[in-house]
């Protein structure tokens, strides 16, 4: 294992060179905006009428667990799809009984929140089969599905929910409802990549009960447990109750804010999942890339493909917390389709004290990544959860510019429930533009920081440290805000706002 200044040196310098050779005789990041760039679709898409119902009314967990839905409940055959692929939704409805699909596009739309695009069905529902156990607990479902949606070509990238709902129950009057959940990815150019934290969905996913990469009986922590994205989402599992998240992993929780906030005010965004990374070109066309919400679980090949985003100029903002904290390797479905299945391999870190720590406490693990530190310029800490005020600590900074906020001003809560600290000393050009105190349990404090650094080609590397940035930007339909630690963020804070428009407009300038 490298040491700390010799991993520096690789991250920050040789994998210039590396990712620069990589890129040889394909198009610079700058020559990357062809034709195809589209700077006013997300402004045009917005323009157009938004629903006023899109959100889930009626839910009926199960009694037993309370995670999953049982009368309706399904999911897609793959995490993103592009323009003119198909992609399968899976249905099972307990008892049979008839039922139909909308697809809407999650955005701004006026205040809505998402936009009606399709209405399948009705289809005839029927009960499909919960997968006995298999190796390392996997539940992989293997349901017929319901209908194959070949996207239309018109359809924006973006995150799309399907609701299913059934047309009525034994009583004639009632019915039932869940989510399914997909992206809608491109390859253009534009200003921000979005990437949604769908790993980590997967990562804490207790469908159907109690089988998610926390719950293997040899402990919480350790390598034990493959979860597969062939199997619903159930109920949002950790820190508070959101009915909205039966079928939605944890978009509306955690990260449809931001992406509601841009639209809003007309930022050119793209989207894609954990998995759409594990390869660079997509993100080398575009200015920056966003980090959201919870961002625990990447690939080693997501790693690298973001070292080298960096390094060829293009701007990096972890708007997130507890990010890049396990090395998550992806593989196949049984039936061959790519990164369907994931397990926990093993803490990034290098050798930095709290990666030795998750080691000796819950390894062997087959696989260690580098100290995140040196990509989101601070690391994962232990405890990482807790809740504080963000404090400021360089209101000259320029990202501090038109917020009137001084050294040691505080925005309420905006800390939690997990974050990130102890920034590594010898980046060149780091700077601490907050830091403060977060109490786990509302006892134990540990310190966070929130930090900025030069890249190689006049970019930059934001790391807010916190999980809860997202909840402080809007409030849109479907959301809840959440609380953890005895400690919860107000809701939309015009300074997170002025903060985060700052940070946009220098990264997509």
């Amino acid at each position: 294992m490298q040491e700390p200044n010799q991993e520096r040196r690789n991250l920050l310098k040789g994998a210039v060179a590396t990712s620069l050779a990589s890129l040889a005789g394909s198009l610079s990041l700058g020559e990357a905006a062809d034709a195809k760039a589209d700077p006013d679709l997300i402004k045009r898409e917005n323009q157009k009428e938004g629903s006023s119902d899109w959100q889930l009314t009626r839910i009926q967990l199960d009694k037993r667990d309370g995670f999953r839905s049982p009368k309706i409940e399904g999911y897609c055959s793959r995490q993103s799809v592009a323009a003119g692929e198909p992609i399968d939704i899976m249905v099972s409805t307990r008892p049979a009984q008839e039922f139909k699909i909308e697809i809407f596009r999650t955005g701004y739309y006026d205040g809505r929140g998402a936009r009606l695009m399709k209405t399948l069905g009705p289809f005839q529902g029927k009960p499909q089969p919960v997968p006995q156990p298999g190796q390392k607990n996997l539940h992989e479902c293997h349901w017929d599905a319901a209908v194959t949606l070949t996207i239309p070509d018109d359809w924006p990238s973006g995150v799309y929910l399907g609701r299913l709902s059934t047309l009525k129950d034994k009583t004639g009057y009632g019915y039932w409802q869940s989510y399914v959940v997909f992206i809608v990815k491109d390859d253009r150019p534009a200003d921000i990549l979005f990437q949604c934290s769908d790993n980590t969905w997967q990562a804490y996913n207790k469908w159907p009960s109690n089988y998610s990469v926390y719950t293997h009986p040899k402990g919480t922590q350790g390598p034990w447990a493959d979860v597969s994205f062939d199997r619903p989402y159930a109920k949002y599992a950790q820190i508070y109750e959101n009915p909205q998240s039966v079928g939605s992993g944890e978009w509306l929780c955690f990260e449809f804010p931001f992406a509601y906030w841009l639209e809003k005010h007309g930022y050119d965004v793209t989207y894609c999942s954990n998995s759409d990374m594990l390869t660079p070109e997509h993100g080398l066309k575009c200015k920056s890339f966003l980090s959201v919400g919870h961002d625990e679980y990447w690939d080693i090949r997501h790693y690298e493909s973001v070292v080298k985003m960096r390094d060829a100029g293009v701007n990096l903002l972890f708007f997130s917390g507890n990010s890049v904290c396990w090395v998550t390797p992806m593989t196949a479905s049984s039936d061959g389709r790519p990164n369907r299945i994931m397990f926990r391999g093993g803490p990034y870190g290098g050798k930095y004290k709290y990666a030795e720590a998750r080691e000796r406490d819950n390894g062997p693990f087959p696989h260690r990544g580098p100290d995140e530190g040196y990509l989101m310029g601070s690391r994962n800490v232990d405890p990482v959860n807790g809740g504080g005020d963000w404090v400021c600590e360089l209101p000259e900074h320029w990202i501090f510019e038109n917020t009137g906020m001084k050294k040691g001003d505080a925005i309420p809560g905006l800390i939690g429930w997990e974050y990130h600290g102890d920034p590594p000393a010898d980046i060149p050009g780091l700077e601490v533009v907050a830091k403060g105190t977060a109490l786990q349990g509302g006892v134990n404090p540990q310190q966070w920081t929130a930090t900025i650094y030069p890249g190689p080609k006049n970019n930059f590397v934001f790391n807010a440290s916190t999980i809860f940035w997202c909840q402080d930007l809007s409030s849109p339909p479907g959301h809840m805000l959440p609380w953890s630690h005895w400690s919860r963020p107000h809701g939309p804070d015009e300074r997170v706002q002025q903060i985060t428009h700052n940070i946009m407009r220098r990264a997509t300038s």
